[in-house]
């Protein structure tokens, strides 16, 4: 996700490869393959379960790639700190590398995990990774599992030893919605974004629906910059926002440091995404929507412990999940967040807990005043319809083409 990797652009070739199978993990099929196990010690996983604690647990060493510094404030940083997480585990060796290409590089940093270190499971976390890169070293090295953040894997298609996984991160800006609303003096919102593309879309959607749940008369200005990482950019829409009156930033790029930066030199406040910059913008800091690699790299590293695997099926392919399984996490708020922005934050929160929570859920309209969400339909977070997002709610002021 940086200049030298096309990650987003690419992410519509994931929507290709999420609809093109049916494996999507949701609830109590999150972590299995093709039986309904419950993981073993989802809330602690280095308490071990019965089979590994009846000798010693065999050390798993996994590897970690990234494409851009580990201190990225963004995407790298997430993940790296997932890294951090999973290390702890006294039974887990982890090795790492930042700063990667999307060349065959990859390939010989993957190599040397391997073959150098020992490493048997391995966490590319670049979505430029993927093809050629991972297909190719998956074919030479079969015993060796590769798990790929994105999803592209089509069963038939792809080497059994390749998973994918994400996470449903715009539930997180839902509710950083919510809490902007409460903030804003203005009514006047804005997002930063790189490529209007549908993992995007979906995160202005329901930042702006969360907004409009409290306020619907909340506006949510988008600026596309056109690409994952260019500060000067990123630093320019800020910028034109806030003159317009704008009053609370968020962003979807890579590093969200250039946009919480910028916010609090303006006076302004700003909700983060990825990664926690809260230490950026210490006066106008809201919340944000976090990654929680270090519970899905955990959990990853218990079955694999427990012996599942991608090939004998105790593993899914195609793994996804949201705030009630541990993918991603709200920011914890900052100073400034009212009481009745906290209560009706945590209420929406809650809700997504327990399953009860519909963002897409009719009637909704988009901001040319089309019916894209009929009054009797509803589309949960699985749905694949909304991997196909192209369309900017209604309060968004921009377009897709821009």
């Amino acid at each position: 996700m940086s200049t030298r990797r096309p990650l987003h652009l690419n992410r519509r070739q994931i929507i290709r490869g999420i609809l093109a199978t049916t494996a999507f993990g949701v609830s109590s099929r999150l972590w299995t393959g093709c039986t309904p196990n419950t993981p073993p010690s989802a809330t602690n996983p280095s308490t071990p379960s019965n089979s590994a604690s009846t000798g010693a647990v065999k050390p798993i060493t996994m590897g970690f790639i990234y494409v851009g510094p580990k201190d990225d404030y963004g995407y790298n940083q997430a993940h790296a700190l997932g890294k951090e997480g999973v290390s702890k585990l006294p039974w887990v060796k982890t090795v790492e590398q930042a700063n990667v290409p999307e060349t065959t590089e990859v390939q010989e940093a993957m190599r040397n995990m391997i073959e150098q270190d020992g490493a048997t499971v391995l966490f590319p976390t670049s979505f430029g990774y993927f093809d050629p890169h991972i297909l190719k070293l998956a074919k030479d090295y079969p015993e060796v599992q590769f798990f790929h953040c994105g999803g592209l894997y089509e069963e038939g298609k792809h080497p059994k030893n390749v998973g994918s996984y994400y996470g449903y991160i715009d539930e997180a800006q839902y509710i950083a919605g919510i809490v902007a609303a409460h903030t804003t003096k203005s009514g006047k919102l804005g997002f930063v974004a790189a490529k209007p593309i549908p993992q995007l879309i979906r995160n202005i959607n329901s930042f702006t629906l969360g907004a409009r749940s409290v306020n619907p008369k909340i506006t949510t200005q988008v600026i596309f910059t056109g690409d994952w990482s260019l500060p000067v950019k990123e630093a320019e829409a800020a910028n034109s926002m806030i003159d317009q009156g704008v009053d609370v930033l968020t962003c979807h790029v890579d590093s969200p440091k250039v946009v919480m930066e910028t916010a609090e030199k303006r006076g302004v406040f700003c909700s983060g995404y990825h990664a926690n910059q809260a230490t950026l913008a210490p006066k106008g800091y809201l919340t944000g929507a976090e990654w929680d690699w270090t519970n899905v790299y955990s959990r990853y590293a218990e079955m694999i412990r427990d012996g599942k695997t991608l090939m004998n099926g105790g593993i899914s392919h195609l793994v996804r999940g949201g705030l009630k399984d541990g993918f991603c996490k709200v920011s914890n708020y900052g100073s400034v967040v009212s009481e009745a922005a906290k209560k009706d934050a945590d209420a929406a929160k809650a809700k997504f807990m327990d399953g009860s929570m519909v963002i897409y859920k009719g009637e909704i309209k988009d901001n040319t005043g089309k019916t894209v969400v009929a009054s009797a339909k509803e589309y949960k977070q699985e749905n694949p319809e909304l991997e196909k997002m192209n369309w900017l709610v209604e309060g968004v002021l921009g377009s897709t083409a821009s």
